[in-house]
């Protein structure tokens, strides 16, 4: 099957609430052979679409939505569509931004500032089997010493409450899970951050990204 013919029967998705970005993304996507982009200006209406049986081969969105968080908008197309490809373009490029995005197994990253026909580029690689983050991002990561070892979405929320002073069983309890998957995720944390007790682990974890100061418990 030729790329054409293959972009010929994609559905895309797109979501952002700027309609510049949506006509200019649906413009880019149709000329290049893609026959079904659906526009959507929040992620309410999207998860309303799939809630009534609607999926996508791909998922073009934004972070900053005016009803729901990007990252939770992630997390719920995956509950609906496990096998989703989703694709995040962004204005942000802080370090700890990229790191929630690689944790939570995004298919590509691209900057709005980039070249508009990224968006082919990040489709093409990922038919491919690859994942796409632009040459910014790399630059990004690469200044950070950034390795493969990123904690899990489900890691980086025990990451969040260990910081707010949260004991291990308090942490448990809010997660609706054993106080024993909870030490399984502290050590695992403990492991890929390097880290020797829970002082030293928050500091790497800002330092790396993966908490700002301004969320700290004061």
């Amino acid at each position: 099957m030729t790329e054409s013919s293959v972009f010929s029967k994609m559905r895309i998705a797109v979501v952002d609430d700027h309609d510049l970005i949506r006509e200019g993304l649906h413009s880019i996507l149709t000329n290049n052979g893609v026959n079904h982009v659906d526009k959507f200006c929040s992620a309410s209406d999207l998860i309303n679409q799939m809630d009534r049986g609607e999926s996508y081969d791909f998922y073009v969105i934004d972070l900053e939505l005016p009803d729901l968080d990007g990252f939770v908008l992630i997390e719920m197309i995956r509950a609906r569509n496990p096998v989703a490809h989703i694709i995040v373009i962004t204005v942000h490029d802080e370090i700890w931004t990229l790191r929630k995005l690689l944790a939570r197994d995004v298919n590509a990253i691209i900057y709005k500032s980039g070249e508009g026909t990224e968006i082919i580029s990040a489709i093409q690689s990922i038919l491919n089997g690859k994942n796409y983050y632009c040459e910014s991002v790399h630059k990004v990561l690469d200044s950070a010493g950034d390795n493969s070892l990123h904690p899990s979405t489900r890691e980086l929320e025990v990451l969040y409450q260990i910081a707010q002073g949260k004991t291990s069983r308090e942490i448990a309890a809010a997660m609706f899970v054993s106080d024993n998957t909870i030490e399984a995720h502290r050590k695992s944390l403990f492991t890929k951050l390097g880290a020797v007790n829970v002082a030293d682990l928050i500091v790497k974890a800002i330092d790396k990204g993966y908490l700002k100061k301004s969320g700290m418990k004061r």
